[in-house]
């Protein structure tokens, strides 16, 4: 790091200079470091070149689409992508907000990354989507010495700002994050109850397998099975215990209660060859069907509700940080690949992970289940995004408070202003390893879907 000895804003003879073609790829390359910098485009279109007309309505109108038939196919996953949708545009929202009231300029604010879809200008910010559904962003002027501003928005970029305003706008996409995920438990505390580590005592079933059993048998989705032969179950355990007591091709009663009514119906049982020769289950009686004990829920009122959806997001945060730790540690991410370690909370995933894991808890938990995951989820994002690393909001935290520091060791009120661009080859590093952990990521939650 280095003080910045010409003021921001100022341009040197060379950079008046006609343009050439190492200059022109010289500013490629400054534009694609200025993006990686800045989190966004640094580039700005006028007025001519916003994207709209009938391409960019129908662009609108084929991703209305997407959402309504992912609707009609799946509703838990719908209700988790719409949440995480609101959740990074209000993410973005709280970067916005508090630029324009610090006095910043703000030009742009997108939803999604890479080439504009459609877009329209309302005083000097340029609203719009794009076509990556990778994130969002909004470009405030100014982020680090390397952006070009033009000489009368330099008083209100964002290097300009004191370092209180430079750290409130930077941390704010985090802090919305955090306020999500309150507003969220709070819901769920206060109509369904607050999750706990124990089940209810009932047996429910989850989905059947078709060709087996449970299924031939008629019993479906969502029965509660109450006993097996005449023996009671309460748990997932003794479901299977009671099953396994019986032999291959003896025929079971079971009882279910159906839509609060008792049902009984007869299995005959199978030898279960699903698993490993040398497994102890080989053999063994099967019934055929997944179950699962719904969580127990403890009921607060109001104020419960709303302190305990407070407190609870320290914990969270906490369990959060030590899950960037271990999903970084490159030892986890090759041991994942190899298939030697099945730990669920060092294994990479990626949103479309956590999208299949939210139609099994819709299923299990349903609405008050999904909108806690999407909680669990806002935390682990407001937490992550501020790791002191570019280009991550935590990085540009971390360069404000060096800047900061600085000032202080040396006892001068003049602003000091680090050199980031030392800091590119680190970025770069970052961000590829962060491809490498989605292309992880993606290759796991194919090939072994958690849960």
């Amino acid at each position: 790091m280095t003080d910045q000895l010409t003021p921001p804003g100022e341009r040197s003879p060379s950079e008046l200079a006609p343009p050439t073609p190492d200059s022109r790829a010289a500013s490629r390359l400054g534009r694609v470091r200025g993006e990686v910098m800045a989190g966004g485009a640094v580039t700005e279109n006028g007025d001519e070149e916003l994207a709209g007309g009938w391409q960019g309505w129908l662009a609108m109108a084929a991703i209305l689409a997407l959402f309504v038939w992912l609707a009609f196919v799946n509703i838990w996953i719908f209700v988790f992508v719409v949440g995480l949708v609101v959740s990074i545009f209000l993410h973005e929202l709280g970067h916005f907000l508090t630029a324009r009231w610090t006095g910043m300029k703000a030009t742009q604010f997108f939803l999604f990354f890479g080439p504009r879809l459609w877009s329209f200008r309302r005083g000097e910010t340029e609203y719009g989507v794009r076509a990556l559904p990778l994130g969002a962003f909004v470009r405030i002027v100014g982020m680090n010495r390397m952006d070009d501003v033009e000489p009368q928005d330099e008083a209100r970029s964002y290097r300009q700002q004191s370092f209180p305003k430079r750290l409130l706008v930077i941390s704010a996409g985090s802090i919305m994050h955090l306020l999500i995920a309150i507003v969220l438990l709070f819901a769920v505390y206060s109509t369904k109850g607050e999750i706990t580590s124990r089940d209810e005592p009932r047996v429910v079933v989850a989905a059947t397998n078709a060709g087996l059993p449970a299924a031939q048998a008629g019993i479906l989705p969502d029965d509660e099975i109450l006993s097996v032969g005449g023996i009671p179950v309460t748990t997932s355990q003794q479901l299977g215990a009671a099953v396994r007591s019986f032999e291959p091709g003896d025929a079971v009663d079971i009882e279910v209660r159906r839509d609060g009514e008792p049902v009984s119906t007869t299995v005959t049982l199978v030898a279960n060859t699903s698993v490993p020769r040398d497994s102890e289950l080989y053999g063994t009686a099967l019934v055929g069907l997944r179950s699962y004990s719904p969580p127990l829920y403890e009921h607060h009122g109001v104020g419960g509700a709303a302190a305990n959806a407070v407190v609870d997001v320290f914990p969270v945060s906490w369990q959060s940080v030590q899950g960037v730790v271990k999903v970084l540690n490159p030892i986890n991410i090759v041991s994942h690949l190899s298939g030697s370690n099945t730990d669920v909370e060092s294994r990479p995933t990626t949103i479309y992970g956590v999208a299949t894991v939210s139609d099994d808890i819709g299923q299990t938990a349903g609405l008050a289940g999904v909108l806690y995951l999407l909680a669990v989820l806002n935390v682990f994002l407001g937490v992550f995004n501020m790791f002191p690393l570019l280009p991550l909001d935590g990085g540009h935290a971390a360069i404000a408070v060096y800047e900061r520091m600085q000032e202080w060791r040396r006892g001068s009120k003049q602003r000091y202003f680090a050199d980031v661009e030392r800091l590119m080859p680190l970025a770069m590093g970052v961000i590829t390893v962060l491809a490498l952990l989605m292309v992880t990521g993606l290759y796991l939650d194919i090939t072994e879907p958690i849960g």
